[in-house]
């Protein structure tokens, strides 16, 4: 077991580990799923799957120490292999596979910031579980919804005073700071909470907010509004 000191420590580190633990997993439930079942004999004591940096899987007894160096997977897994369907059975042991990844990453992950953390889920969320690998399901598309946040800072946002920002060495610095002075700011379509996460217009002439996805305005089409009105005080001023 790898030491703290070499521990991964950067974002792009700990992405590596889980996904070298993830692929390993993946293996041992799919290609080498014959192997991994003779293995989790029931007749044994506590059994584990592990998945290792090196891309590497094992069946094993937990570790010893206590606590553990690192948190461990789910005890006990081939207890329930016989009083099961293989594949249910399977799809649980996938499940439990996926919180021990995650608990493994952020554990590396404790000493990182808010946005690396966020930065860390992201690129782990971009990839599919190893119960929808295991399982055949097809990762859901995101529907929209006042919490999804997956898209990225690099989007263009509209601030109170017209101007673009796109940059996104700017938005990561002010996203703090954006954080703290919209924190109760509302969408004035679907009453959402702001969240720097997404893409957000402000209209020039009541000076509300608005998710892009709400008034149907894309970062690339706002590059080219000069003023931007909301679908509100558009019908306003036509009735006008």
């Amino acid at each position: 077991m790898a030491s703290i000191s070499s521990s991964p420590r950067t974002v792009e580190e700990i992405f590596k580990d889980y996904s070298a633990r993830r692929s390993a997993l993946i293996r041992a439930l799919t290609n080498d799923v014959d192997e991994f079942y003779m293995l989790c004999d029931p007749e044994k004591e506590n059994l584990c799957l592990y998945g290792h940096p090196n891309e590497s899987w094992e069946v094993t007894l937990p570790a010893e120490e206590v606590p553990p160096e690192l948190p461990e997977p789910a005890l006990g897994i081939n207890f329930a292999r016989d009083g099961m369907k293989r594949t249910d059975w399977l799809s649980l042991v996938a499940v439990h596979s996926d919180c021990w990844l995650l608990s493994v990453a952020f554990y590396f992950g404790a000493r990182l910031n808010r946005n690396e953390r966020k930065r860390l889920f992201s690129l782990i969320n971009d990839l599919p579980t190893v119960f929808e690998v295991v399982t055949g399901r097809k990762p859901t598309k995101d529907k929209p919804s006042v919490d999804s946040g997956t898209k990225s800072r690099n989007s263009a946002k509209r601030s109170i005073d017209g101007q673009m920002r796109s940059n996104p060495k700017l938005l990561d610095e002010s996203y703090g700071e954006d954080e703290d002075e919209h924190s109760e700011t509302l969408c004035g379509s679907c009453g959402g909470n702001y969240n720097a996460d997404e893409f957000w217009i402000g209209c020039d002439i009541c000076e509300r907010w608005f998710h892009g996805k709400c008034v149907k305005i894309t970062p690339a089409r706002a590059e080219s509004i000069k003023q931007y009105k909301c679908p509100s005080c558009s019908t306003k001023r036509s009735r006008q």
